[in-house]
């Protein structure tokens, strides 16, 4: 889907790149203040004037616009500029503006219809830029387009706008480097030995691969992981630099660990990740920092309004509990009561939590019953006073699990897939019959197909499946970061990578990628991932499609949770491990 070519003008394309990509240097003038600065950044991303009042602009047509029409709506935060619709909404930051014939830079616009690119256009001047923000009208003397407001502001207000523009996305984000991205992945100090091996081992194994692409595609003089006509010709693949940040001791600590992480080797984005408790810090470091964090592996996220850097697969545990209480809520005679079952921690507690308001005011009664101790006496306590009429919601991790076998099987009994490894979970045969599970992944004879090139990809890089939850989402990570960057160009600016995450995310189309895969030769039809991008027995990085545990992703400008719902489903049988759903795909 992402490796198309160019439209048939992408011959006039090439001719144009040969001189490109230098950073263009801004006509000389006076340095702006901080205060112009930064009133500059509040009429370009909130539609506020420094009097307080709510920009306003008139499109042609004569409708009047106020704030929800800062120039960050359309041209985005990054200031890279968006496809709306059928409408290209162009660059408008400091080296899209200014830059000269000589320096001409590109970005990638449209995925949906091959590489569009931007178009090109003459230098601003601040004279130039002053008219095309205030009238509408560009450097060619054209109107612009009437979606394009012509803003009602005076000179030192368009003064102030016109300096933030030059200094917006001007340089590459701290972790770049002409010939090198750093990146970091955080574990914190809970999390098992195992996973935090499979986590880092995956890590590696990918950024190796993708680094000896890189070198071996230098060297051929050709990119083999190039997404279009103008990667090659730009040359900006880039090798790749991992750092493991592993965090220790107590959480309040952490803010400072990652702080001294950060300052001796800054990163352009935290990538996966892993925790058992909370990722507050985590999360609250990389909005400070203004650093992506880019789908880590946690089973309560936060919640914030506002946040941008952070993006998750999904809310977690909170969704689970929304799910099931759609479930409850929606088909026939709700439960008199609910009785959840979980551990003393802060995962368990957030569970609990969630599903107490996700049933407020419903009717149904929600008890909890927190487990005290490890064996089996500590559960049957907790179901002690349980009746045929109750639901129980049971927030237990595999290792937890293991208690089922000592205990007797209680009706209406639903179980976190997340916490508890889903239909891989230890269920007793007489428990079978009563479990049901909130299941935030595709079901899996669907799921087989989506991951069957992920399964290829461990099997050569000789990484044993363990996890194929946790794994397949690091695997994602990486595919996905793997398209995006390569579709960035030389545009490396933080807010850039989340922006174009939101648009290629929402355009995946699942199944369809491996024939897509086949038809541009990429795969062997009679099976194995001999991939021509990474080379002989070496199956290539950067084809997200298929290779997602999550049957709907997608992101909106405002959304940071790709996947939004889940299913209940139970077991085929006694002695059938098969799952079956028990609702459709239910989105709270």
């Amino acid at each position: 889907m992402f490796r198309h070519k160019l439209f048939a003008t992408g011959c006039e394309i090439l001719l144009m790149l040969g001189s490109l990509m230098a950073f263009p240097a801004h006509a000389a003038g006076p340095t702006p203040s901080a205060d112009e600065l930064e009133a500059g950044r509040r009429i370009y991303q909130e539609g506020i004037l420094p009097s307080g009042a709510s920009l306003k602009g008139v499109r042609a047509g004569g409708a009047v616009v106020g704030a929800a029409a800062a120039c960050m709506s359309c041209h985005r935060r990054s200031g890279m500029g968006a496809v709306e619709g059928g409408i290209q909404v162009p660059p408008i930051n400091g080296r899209f503006l200014f830059a000269q014939r000589e320096d001409r830079v590109l970005a990638i616009m449209d995925t949906r219809s091959g590489k569009r690119m931007n178009q090109a256009h003459d230098p601003y001047t601040d004279q130039s830029l002053d008219k095309a923000i205030r009238r509408g009208m560009n450097n060619r003397g054209q109107e612009m387009n009437v979606v394009m407001p012509r803003y009602e502001l005076g000179d030192r207000e368009a003064q102030a706008l016109i300096a933030y523009l030059k200094q917006l996305s001007d340089q590459w984000s701290p972790g770049v480097t002409a010939d090198t991205i750093r990146f970091a992945t955080v574990i914190t100090p809970e999390v098992e030995p195992e996973r935090r091996r499979l986590l880092v081992d995956m890590m590696r194994s990918a950024f190796v691969q993708k680094n000896g692409s890189t070198v071996t595609s230098r060297q051929a003089g050709r990119r083999r992981h190039m997404t279009s006509a103008a990667e090659m010709v730009l040359g900006t693949e880039r090798t790749w630099q991992l750092e493991v940040w592993e965090l220790q001791g107590a959480p309040e600590t952490w803010a400072g660990q990652l702080d001294e992480f950060y300052r001796r080797q800054p990163v352009f984005a935290v990538v996966s990740g892993l925790s058992n408790s909370t990722w507050e810090p985590v999360h609250d470091f990389c909005e400070c920092e203004r650093v992506p964090c880019w789908f880590p592996s946690v089973s309560l996220p936060p919640v914030k309004e506002q946040a941008f850097y952070p993006v998750y697969f999904s809310r977690g545990v909170t969704l689970e509990a929304d799910v099931l209480a759609k479930h409850l809520l929606s088909g026939g005679k709700p439960p008199r009561r609910l009785v959840q079952v979980y551990r003393d921690d802060y995962v368990g507690r957030g569970a609990a939590q969630a599903m107490r308001q996700s049933l407020s005011g419903s009717g149904v009664t929600v008890e909890d019953r927190v487990l005290q101790g490890d064996g089996p006496d500590a559960l049957r306590r907790a179901l002690a006073d349980a009746g045929e009429k109750d639901s129980l919601m049971f927030w237990l991790r595999q290792s937890d699990l293991a208690m089922l076998d000592q205990v007797m099987p209680a009706a209406g009994a639903y179980f976190s897939a997340r916490l508890g490894g889903g239909e891989h979970g230890h269920f007793p045969v007489a428990w079978k019959d009563s479990v049901r599970l909130v299941y935030p992944y595709e079901l899996p004879e669907k799921r087989a197909i989506n991951l069957s090139y992920f399964h290829q990809w461990l099997q050569l890089r000789r990484i044993a499946l363990v996890d194929e939850p946790l794994q397949a989402e690091i695997f994602f990570a990486l595919n996905f970061l793997t398209d995006t960057v390569a579709e960035m160009l030389d545009n490396l600016y933080r807010d850039y990578l989340l922006e174009r995450a939101e648009s290629m995310v929402s355009q995946r189309e699942g199944g369809k990628a491996e024939a897509e895969a086949r038809d541009r030769g990429l795969l062997r039809t009679a099976g194995g991932a001999i991939g021509r991008q990474g080379g002989e027995g070496t199956a290539p990085l950067g084809r997200h499609e298929s290779t997602t545990i999550y049957p709907r992703l997608s992101l909106g400008q405002t959304q940071r949770f790709a996947s939004k719902g889940g299913y209940i489903v139970r077991f085929a049988g006694k002695d059938d491990d098969r799952l079956v759903a028990e609702s459709d795909w239910l989105v709270p």
